[in-house]
């Protein structure tokens, strides 16, 4: 309903609006009639189907192209007569004008349905790829947000997503190296190995090895061509937190470590086991070890990639994530999310230099069974 009376009101502006070069060609075309022939005031007739452009369709600039070339001819008639070879000049030039604007109306209204057209395509990709965390997952609160770096993008290379099972939950966030529908493709297919793997497998190590596996596979079936190959690896973060008891499980491949806060102090939570990016781990075959740390109940831990560290404001200083989360240890999962989504949009100007995605989690009192 809401939406149907902001159409209605857009339709009844832009029609108010027509007012206005219709006006501009009733004063243009009187004044010149009243004006000595030696003054031609009808080439200024053009401004009225320009103006048009900015508000109306191709059918209502071509009516205003059209009006305006009428008045032309009736001050023509007027002033001289149409044999006058000054006055045909002017009448064919108006109407070339017309016709260039209507067709540049043409070409612009065609370019908002595809833009449309693709942002609905992809706003539908985001809500089947990369579905929200659940609020409540255990004894745990999520919240999440994402932000791509391109403008009319829903989605792009970053993604998360959580599993419950065996009285745990098991958190993924990752950034898949690359652009364009190749990295979406990857993050896809990630996202369905770690669904289905994290139910197969029983510990966080060989959770981290069948993905790394999955990743590998996908390169060898859908080499890349643009001579970039080793650059296509995915940054991964995956956590391990029980139901019951105080410690997580932590393997980070290659990507920014976490942030805890515990009693409003603010720690990264940095591996000593650090493992190289999924898809790169046969260049360091030992075995994945998972780091053990403290997440009790109160404590926020907080993911990101690093699309938000690398954000810059205008005098290209980097966002300072820990500094800004200092200032908010206080706020729900939700409300910290929110908080660093708006600061980080105000840093950067609104312009991110790559996709970002944040992930915040809380360890509740009372754990809950996943339904």
């Amino acid at each position: 309903m809401r939406y149907l009376t902001r159409v209605r009101e857009l339709w009844r502006s832009s029609h108010a609006l027509v007012a206005i070069p219709v006006g501009l060609v009733v004063v243009i075309t009187v004044v010149d009639i009243h004006s000595p022939e030696t003054i031609h005031l009808g080439p200024l007739l053009v401004v009225a189907p320009a103006i048009t452009a900015s508000f109306g369709g191709p059918r209502t600039t071509g009516l205003i192209g059209a009006l305006a070339v009428g008045a032309q001819i009736l001050i023509a008639v007027l002033h001289g007569g149409l044999a006058t070879a000054n006055h045909i000049a002017q009448i064919v030039a108006l109407a070339i004008l017309s016709i260039f604007i209507v067709f540049v109306c043409f070409v612009r209204d065609r370019r908002k349905e595809e833009l449309a057209q693709v942002r609905s395509v992809s706003e539908a990709a985001q809500r089947a790829l990369l579905r929200p965390l659940p609020h409540r997952l255990g004894p745990l609160h999520l919240a999440c947000s994402y932000l791509a770096a391109e403008r009319e993008a829903r989605i792009g290379g970053d993604l998360y997503a959580v599993t419950h099972a065996d009285h745990r939950a098991r958190l993924i966030i990752a950034d898949v190296r690359g652009k364009g529908l190749g990295a979406i493709g990857q993050a896809a297919m990630l996202l369905g190995a770690f669904q289905e793997a994290s139910h197969h497998h029983h510990t966080l190590p060989a959770l981290a090895e069948a993905l790394d596996g999955s990743v590998r596979r996908y390169h060898a079936q859908f080499p890349e061509a643009d001579g970039e190959a080793l650059e296509h690896f995915v940054t991964a973060l995956l956590l391990e937190i029980p139901d019951h008891g105080p410690m997580a499980q932590m393997i980070d491949c290659g990507h920014p470590p976490p942030l805890l806060i515990h009693r409003g102090q603010v720690t990264e939570v940095v591996s000593p086991y650090p493992a190289p990016p999924l898809g790169l781990h046969a260049l360091r075959p030992e075995a994945y070890v998972s780091y053990p740390f403290t997440f009790q109940a109160g404590d926020t831990l907080l993911l990101y990639t690093d699309g938000v560290l690398e954000a810059r404001d205008p005098n290209r200083d980097f966002y300072p994530l820990q500094e800004r989360v200092g200032l908010w240890t206080r706020s729900s999962p939700e409300a910290l999310v929110q908080r660093i989504r708006r600061d980080l949009l105000t840093h950067c100007s609104g312009a991110l230099g790559d996709d970002a995605a944040i992930v915040a989690l809380r360890h509740a009192h009372e754990p809950r069974t996943a339904v």
